[in-house]
């Protein structure tokens, strides 16, 4: 983990969203915004390990010279960006999509960022969570249903388990790009550009295919406004209603252990529902009928997220509008990057893994900290760190990964994650937030509703021998909707356990959702 002086990175003031070099054009409403040519950015070699934060940090008062507009990113340097090999076709594309709605509300990122604000006070926990990456190939309504409802079902047991509101935050509707580790793939001698997710270009291994396509730009905005759209439809049409919550068990696990358990959970709620119909509570309030749902992804390909960013004329500031939440990764999250420089900008709530990034009001929800560790360096490491926010008196939303750092090759070759690995990391991170007296504020998942066979382990055991059974991922490994669920009744239990610990007041759930 690289060592970071959270209080000299976070004294770092976030310049002005109206620097002198933008270009603002005022077409029915919506603001249009002057580009310099996308030929202006530099597509850099990863780096094979993280650079030291310390090499990275950026002067104050350079920083505080430098002000920020939407393209002051392309004076940066750029990793894990494609090269397109036309850049005029490039640019018509970003042309294009600049015109085309945004594809969430700047008001519902605000919101986001209230309730992660109380996640970072204890008082609420963040569930995050869908595909590694998501394909052009497996777009259906019925795997975007069935990733909703696991979702549903595992905050249905943590909001009853740890008797707090659950705000759920999808890894969908925009979770294309995957950064790599070398640009190129090779086989047989042949060398191609590695593969970086369907809207830059495909996965099979020949050239045209591997050719970076800036129309699949359209095509991931098509699909991620048609995946969200679905999402609305079933958080506030009647899908959602917990009246309904005994018939969100997914079919092949009707029969299993979790499924038994959450058939148990669910005729409790069931029961304690009619009670309070009975009592003469209403059961038509929209917290009873609908369910608040947000989504999120890895901000990486800049242009596309460049030309998606709006300016909302209630406060003037800048939000990206593909998506509610942004998280910047280990391999771009580099201070003086493009990448950072671009996200200090906008208004979205932001996710960052293992750094701190510009939040000079030090506002609560605004940041959130995703620890990726593995079980032990997450119990040797994580209390420094913990105690090196306090001291700065910084507030973030503590969230744990325990996907990435937990990822193995099995004996036939295929990527996978031990389930009880992943199991050690979550149980680690709620320890260690015990010892420190601070909040474990949600977790961050790679996970399906499908019935895949890409993590070894769980109740329903996964052998290195199933693996390639069901092994369906564009990427990484997920979990399967039954080792998701078997994780949430674990958090639910520590999330009760830690509320018996330290009892508070309970928040009103009306505004957070269930």
């Amino acid at each position: 983990m690289a060592t970071v002086n959270a209080k000299s990175v976070l004294q770092q003031p976030r310049q002005g969203l109206t620097g002198a070099g933008r270009r603002q054009q005022k077409a029915g409403g919506v603001l249009r915004l002057r580009r310099r040519p996308i030929s202006a950015v530099r597509a850099a070699e990863p780096a094979k390990t993280p650079p030291p934060a310390a090499a990275t940090a950026v002067p104050a008062a350079a920083a505080a010279a430098a002000k920020w507009t939407v393209e002051s990113w392309k004076g940066k340097e750029a990793l894990q960006l494609p090269e397109y090999p036309d850049k005029a076709e490039l640019e018509s594309v970003l042309r294009t999509l600049e015109a085309f709605p945004p594809i969430v509300f700047a008001g519902e990122a605000r919101s986001l960022e209230e309730r992660l604000g109380e996640a970072a006070m204890g008082r609420a926990f963040l569930l995050q969570g869908g595909d590694c990456a998501e394909s052009f190939k497996e777009f259906h309504a019925n795997n975007i249903r069935d990733t909703f409802r696991i979702l549903l079902q595992m905050g249905a047991v943590l909001t009853f388990g740890g008797q707090m509101p659950v705000i759920k935050v999808g890894r969908m509707a925009g979770q294309f790009a995957k950064p790599r580790s070398d640009p190129f793939e090779e086989k047989n001698g042949v060398k191609l550009p590695s593969y970086r997710g369907d809207n830059i270009n495909g996965d099979v291994f020949d050239e045209k295919s591997r050719t970076p396509d800036p129309h699949r730009m359209i095509r991931a905005y098509c699909q991620s406004a048609a995946t969200l759209n679905l999402l609305r439809a079933f958080a506030t049409g009647g899908y959602a209603a917990m009246q309904r919550v005994t018939q969100w068990n997914l079919d092949f696990t009707e029969h299993s252990e979790q499924g038994d358990r959450y058939r148990e959970l669910a005729h409790r709620v069931d029961e304690a529902l009619g009670f309070m119909a009975a009592a003469g509570l209403t059961m038509d309030h929209p917290i009873m009928t609908t369910t608040e749902f947000w989504t999120s992804h890895e901000c990486l390909l800049l242009p596309y997220e460049q030309a998606l960013t709006r300016e909302d004329s209630t406060t003037g500031t800048f939000y990206d509008c593909s998506a509610h939440m942004l998280w910047v990764g280990e391999r771009t999250r580099q201070l003086g990057g493009a990448h950072v420089e671009f996200l200090r900008g906008v208004g979205n709530p932001l996710g960052i893994k293992l750094v701190e990034i510009l939040n000079p009001h030090n506002k609560p929800g605004r940041i959130t900290v995703i620890t990726r560790m593995g079980a032990e360096n997450m119990r040797v490491k994580l209390p420094h760190l913990i105690r090196a926010v306090r001291r700065a008196g910084l507030v973030v939303t503590w969230v744990s990964d325990p996907m990435h750092g937990n990822t193995i090759k099995a004996p036939c070759g295929l990527k996978t994650r031990p389930f009880d690995a992943i199991r050690a990391e979550v149980r680690a991170f709620f320890d260690v937030h015990e010892q420190e007296g601070s909040h474990p504020g949600g977790v961050h998942l790679e996970m399906t509703g499908q019935n895949v066979t890409e993590c070894i382990g769980g109740s329903r055991t996964v052998t290195f021998d199933d693996l390639s059974s069901r092994y369906h991922t564009h990427c990484d490994p997920r979990l399967n909707a039954s080792q998701s669920l078997e994780l949430a009744f674990i958090i639910a239990e520590r999330l009760r356990k830690t509320r018996i610990q330290r009892p508070t007041q309970r928040p009103e759930l009306s505004h957070l959702g269930f």
